[in-house]
C-alpha cells in the first residue's frame, strides 16, 4: 500500500483492549508522586521494545513538544483606563499596530504585524526585522514597551490620545491567544524557479538546491494524537513556558487528509486553537522572528500531554520519525497559484538526517522547527508532571476528527 493512501487507521489497532486506564487513576498517580512519564521520543523506544499493550501497562503519560515559527498567533490585552476615559480607536505598541476594533482599552496584537517605521524596510522594501512577535517576546522578557493610543472621543470616553511606557506587570490583562498553533504535519518547501524567492517557509534556492521543512517529527503534538481521541476543548498544556489550554480546533483544521496505517496524516491537517496567561511565560519558548524578505512572526513553544489510556494509544504515542510522511512541494510556482502539486512524499527521519532525494539529485533539508527546543519543552512537562503535580484534564469536546 502506498503511504499516503486512505485507509481506516482503527483496523491496525482493533484488537480486544486489554488496558483500560481512566484519567482520574492517571491524576491519582500523578499527584502521589508514582506516575510513570516518558517523553514521546523515549515512547518510541518503548513501544518498539515492550509492544503497545506492555507499554500502554506500564506508561500512563507521554509528553510531547514542539518550538517552531507559528505565524497565527498574537496577544490580547487590556492596557486600562488611565485617568480620563478612552475609547481606543488606533493603537501601536514599539510602532507595531494593534487591532483596536474591540472595545474601550481592549487590543489584540499580531505576531505577523510589522512595525510601521522598520529602518531596514526602508532600506529594503518587504523585509523587516521587528513586529507583533518581537513585541510578545519583550513583554515576556519583562522589558518596557511604548504605547501610543488615539480616539475620536466619545461623551463616555472622552480622552482622545494617551502615550505611555508599559511593562507586563503594567498590564491588568495579557493573554497570548493563537487562532491556529501545532500543525498536524506540513509541506516540505522547495523552489523549481530559476531565481531564490523568499517565504514563510524561509528562502527557498532556485532549482531545487534546499528543502525546507517545519515539525518536531516523533515529538509532535499532534502526531502523537493523529484522531485527536484525547485533545480538544480544555486541555491542559505547556504554552510558551508557561500553562496553557486548548480551546478547540485552529483554523484550517483539516481532519480528512490521507493516513497512513498508523493514522499519521500525509497532507496538512489539525491544528489547535490555544490561549496563555503571559505573565507566567518563558522567553526562552516565545522568540520573535524576522525571516528574510517575508517578514516577522513568532517562535511557539507548545506541549501536550498524551495520557495513555489504552494500547489503542500507546501504539499511536509510539509513532516513529520514519512512520511520519510529508508531502514536498514547490512554492516558485505553484503554491502561489493556489494549487501546489505533490512533487514527492518523504519520511521526516529523511529529512532529518540532512538530505533528501529528490528529482534525482541529493536535495539539503533546512529545519524550520527547533529540535532540541522541542525536545526540551517535552521533557519540561515532564519535570512538571513528576515534580511538580502537573496533573491532566479531560477536555469537553475533542478536536474533530471528521
Amino acid at each position: 500500500m502506498h503511504p499516503s493512501q486512505s485507509v481506516q487507521p482503527e483496523a491496525h489497532v482493533s484488537e480486544e483492549h486489554v488496558v483500560n486506564k481512566t484519567l482520574d487513576s492517571i491524576n491519582e498517580r500523578i499527584r502521589k508522586g508514582k506516575a510513570v512519564v516518558l517523553t514521546a521520543e523515549e515512547m518510541t523506544k518503548a513501544v518498539s521494545e515492550m509492544g503497545k499493550v506492555e507499554a500502554a501497562k506500564e506508561v500512563d503519560v507521554v509528553t510531547t513538544g514542539t518550538f517552531s515559527p507559528m505565524c497565527s498567533s498574537g496577544m490580547l490585552f487590556n492596557i486600562g483606563q488611565r485617568g480620563e476615559s478612552m475609547r481606543v480607536s488606533q493603537m501601536t505598541v514599539n510602532d507595531v499596530p494593534a487591532y483596536a476594533g474591540i472595545a474601550a482599552v481592549d487590543c489584540y496584537l499580531g505576531a505577523t504585524e510589522t512595525s510601521l517605521d522598520d529602518p531596514l524596510n526602508k532600506v529594503y522594501p518587504g523585509e523587516f526585522k521587528y513586529g507583533g512577535g518581537h513585541v510578545i517576546e519583550d513583554l515576556v522578557r519583562g522589558r518596557s514597551v511604548h504605547i501610543t493610543a488615539s480616539s475620536y472621543g466619545t461623551d463616555c470616553y472622552p480622552r482622545r490620545s494617551l502615550e505611555l511606557d508599559v511593562t507586563l506587570e503594567d498590564l491588568p490583562f495579557a493573554q497570548l491567544l493563537n487562532p491556529r498553533n501545532g500543525y498536524q504535519n506540513y509541506n516540505v518547501a522547495v523552489n523549481l524557479d530559476d531565481k531564490i524567492i523568499y517565504t514563510y517557509m524561509g528562502p527557498l534556492k532556485p532549482g531545487v538546491r534546499n528543502a525546507n521543512f517545519a515539525t518536531a517529527g516523533c515529538l509532535s503534538p499532534l502526531f502523537n494524537d493523529p484522531l485527536f481521541k484525547t485533545i480538544g476543548l480544555g486541555t491542559k498544556i505547556f504554552l510558551g513556558g508557561g500553562v496553557g489550554w486548548v480551546l478547540g480546533p485552529g483554523t484550517q483544521h483539516n481532519p480528512s487528509p490521507p493516513r497512513t496505517e498508523r493514522g499519521v496524516p500525509t497532507r496538512p491537517a489539525g491544528t489547535m486553537m490555544v490561549r496563555g496567561e503571559m505573565k507566567n511565560m518563558d522567553g526562552r519558548f516565545l522568540r520573535g522572528v524576522s525571516m528574510l524578505g517575508y517578514g516577522c512572526s513568532l517562535a511557539v513553544g507548545l506541549g501536550v500531554p498524551i495520557p495513555v489510556l489504552n494500547e489503542e494509544i500507546a501504539w499511536y504515542t509510539g509513532v516513529s520519525d520514519e512512520d511520519i510522511i510529508m508531502p514536498v512541494k514547490d512554492y516558485g510556482e505553484d503554491y502561489p497559484k493556489g494549487s501546489p502539486r505533490v512533487l514527492a512524499e518523504v519520511s521526516y527521519a529523511d529529512l532529518k538526517s540532512g538530505q533528501i532525494e529528490l528529482m534525482g539529485k541529493k536535495v539539503q533539508t533546512v529545519p524550520m522547527t527547533s529540535y532540541m527546543l522541542s525536545l526540551e519543552v517535552a521533557e519540561t512537562l515532564k519535570s512538571w508532571i513528576l515534580e511538580k503535580g502537573f496533573t491532566l484534564t479531560a477536555p469537553q469536546e475533542l478536536l474533530p476528527s471528521s
